[in-house]
């Protein structure tokens, strides 16, 4: 048994520390706010994110930041990518460095473009960082729908810990060396989820769809290689996989705020509407920046920026993907 915390209870992090729980380790679950606190204390039920999922009475849920991170053997981290500078800011002051710090989380970091891992690695950097991804939605998973994702670490005993402390009958994960691949993979999907979303709500079919999703995974490895990244993580659990539940699904948030920009809705107007952290958004410039910085040509990701952020026709967005130079689609 391992004693571990989970920083952040979303629908993620809530479904992580059952799931965890259920594994038979020592759980805590740590939120900012005291009154999301009060609220899971009272009902034992994550209402707004995972209603109808009890939450174990053994899962310790603190506001003590101090109480959540001592004495624990692993922290996750599954606080929204924008708050993960600040959080691991916040628990320096008390963590250890033999203490495992897993990043959950899916994004980029808008200003400095560093990885999420980068980010936790600039912070503390005395602690051993790995990541775990993968097509999961925490709807499913709470619910032990079977999930496979992979735990990724430059240290293999580091990644096989993640592997055992997590992995169950209905939670099967596998290890990787690639963190680099695994967090660009895990990002950007949810760009091109949006992008999925923009072409449902317009009215475009499976074709347009397939198109995107395969054309998707061709940018994200671009970029992915380009940074130091495998190629065959691309093909693998935090490519494709998540690319695949992310821009397919209804419980995929970041397709259904495109649904809605598809439809005419204002990009504000989407997220309210959604009432969730919409990473594709918070990534979605970030990822462009890169593109520039590597020089690589991602037409979808930039599209998908001038929709978001310059107010775009999205039907003249795609047709502009659509009309641009005549490519070959793979060079020997």
């Amino acid at each position: 048994m391992a004693a571990v915390s989970v920083l952040g209870a979303g629908s993620w992090g809530t479904a992580l520390a059952i799931l965890l729980n259920n594994n038979g380790h020592e759980v805590a679950l740590w939120s900012i706010i005291e009154d999301e606190v009060n609220l899971l204390n009272d009902t034992r039920e994550n209402k707004s994110k995972l209603p109808g999922i009890h939450i174990p009475d053994e899962i310790n849920i603190t506001n003590n930041l101090k109480e959540a991170i001592l004495g624990k053997d692993m922290l996750v981290m599954a606080v929204p990518s924008k708050f993960v500078r600040n959080t691991a800011n916040l628990m320096k002051e008390y963590v250890t460095k033999d203490q495992i710090i897993v990043n959950v989380a899916k994004g980029l970091e808008d200003d400095s473009l560093y990885t999420l891992a980068d980010v936790i690695n600039d912070e503390m950097p005395d602690n051993p960082v790995a990541v775990l991804s993968g097509p999961s939605h925490a709807e499913e998973v709470s619910r032990n729908i079977p999930t496979t994702c992979v735990a990724g670490s430059k240290d293999h005993d580091i990644a096989k810990k993640v592997q055992d402390i997590f992995m169950n009958s209905d939670f099967r994960v596998y290890t990787s060396s690639d963190v680099i691949g695994i967090e660009m993979g895990g990002a950007l999907k949810n760009v091109i989820a949006l992008a999925a979303g923009i072409s449902d709500g317009i009215g475009f079919g499976d074709n347009t769809k397939a198109a995107i999703m395969t054309r998707g995974i061709t940018e994200i490895s671009r970029l992915g290689v380009a940074m130091g990244a495998e190629t065959q993580t691309f093909a693998g659990l935090s490519g494709i996989g998540d690319l695949i539940v992310t821009c397919t699904s209804m419980h995929s948030r970041n397709r259904r705020a495109g649904i809605l920009i598809g439809k005419g809705y204002s990009l504000q107007e989407a997220l309210d509407e959604v009432k969730m952290v919409v990473e594709g958004v918070y990534t979605a410039k970030a990822a462009l920046d890169l593109s520039e910085k590597y020089k690589v040509e991602m037409p979808i990701i930039r599209e998908v920026n001038e929709v978001l952020f310059k107010g775009k026709d999205t039907k003249k967005a795609v047709e502009d993907l659509m009309i641009r130079d005549k490519k070959i689609e793979y060079k020997k």
